[in-house]
């Protein structure tokens, strides 16, 4: 039954990491033509911006070392594929093989910036300026993530000041948007509010702004539902709820899209995604993984099929 909540967004764009984010964190590494199909699904499925993989060193995430043949066998399909870049070199991978959409990935804090990045936060920011430069200059739309943005492994509760510094840092240097991550799924909708509207009042526009929630302690629909009514319209979501992250061992999945997308469309709000195919290709990949997925909605639409009529 769809209900509609006046006071929340009429479309949200997803904003669908699987591909990279969901499928670094596996144990093993999944062939180059299983990566291939799987996008070519959630393209199929209706997500338009399907982030497709990362231009890192292969010795950091071998998951994804497979950059350069995985692009070109995606690169015809009429939707956005951003790319993670951690430097110049990996930027001009990217631009070889025609990305025009890059990301690069900051902390909010100084032990999350030593364990991911091996610098410390200002330190990776002078490191991905001219990335962001170099980007712009060739036409390329720019997303920055920033990590442990609610709380941190080793740091604790992350200050509200602290991720509003970094923030206007990346955006002042030339990113077009920025994802806010909750690394470890620390966050609650209080804390998600208070970092919005500090965000507000140092002249951040919400419409730059994305959320990438974990479900670590089962808050990602609750913080979801909490940024969006304050006016974000881009989240972060992983199909199948597929991913974590690599580099904090307490990190566990993504908010699953199609939890995401049950949720939105029972309030009414457009995402343009079809929720039946997208379920089906989140069993074809969890098929292929060899384990079920851990979305809530895959495994209830799965079980009782006619939920979906």
């Amino acid at each position: 039954m769809t209900v509609p909540d006046p006071g929340l967004p009429a479309r949200v764009r997803v904003h669908e990491v699987g591909a990279r984010d969901g499928l670094q964190n596996e144990p093993g590494t999944v062939p180059t033509e299983v990566k291939a199909e799987f996008i070519r699904r959630l393209a199929d499925a209706g997500l338009t911006t399907i982030e497709a993989t990362s231009f890192v060193h292969p010795r950091w995430v071998p998951q994804l070392a497979d950059a350069e043949q995985l692009f070109p066998l995606v690169s015809d399909l009429p939707v956005d594929l951003p790319v993670l870049v951690p430097n110049e070199r990996g930027l001009d991978r990217a631009l070889a093989l025609g990305a025009d959409r890059i990301a690069v990935f900051a902390s909010a804090t100084e032990s999350f910036a030593r364990a991911n990045l091996n610098r410390t936060v200002d330190e990776s920011l002078a490191m991905f300026a001219p990335v962001v430069a170099r980007a712009k200059d060739d036409g390329a739309h720019v997303r920055g993530y920033l990590s442990m943005c609610f709380g941190d492994p080793w740091e604790g509760a992350v200050p509200v000041p602290q991720v509003v510094r970094v923030c206007t840092a990346l955006l002042d240097m030339g990113c077009d948007e920025l994802s806010l991550g909750d690394t470890i799924g620390v966050a609650t909708p209080g804390h998600v509010g208070a970092l919005l509207t500090a965000l507000d009042e140092a002249g951040v526009p919400v419409a730059a702004l994305g959320v990438h929630f974990h479900d670590t302690y089962g808050q990602a629909l609750a913080n979801t539902l909490a940024a969006l009514r304050y006016g974000v319209t881009t989240v972060d979501a992983s199909a199948g709820g597929l991913g974590g992250c690599p580099f904090a061992r307490s990190a566990t999945g993504n908010l699953a899209t199609e939890d995401l997308v049950w949720m939105l469309r029972g309030l009414g709000i457009d995402t343009g995604v079809d929720l039946g195919r997208l379920t089906a290709t989140s069993v074809w990949m969890a098929e292929r993984l060899g384990r079920p997925s851990p979305s809530r909605t895959v495994r209830a639409l799965t079980a009782d099929s006619h939920k979906e009529q």
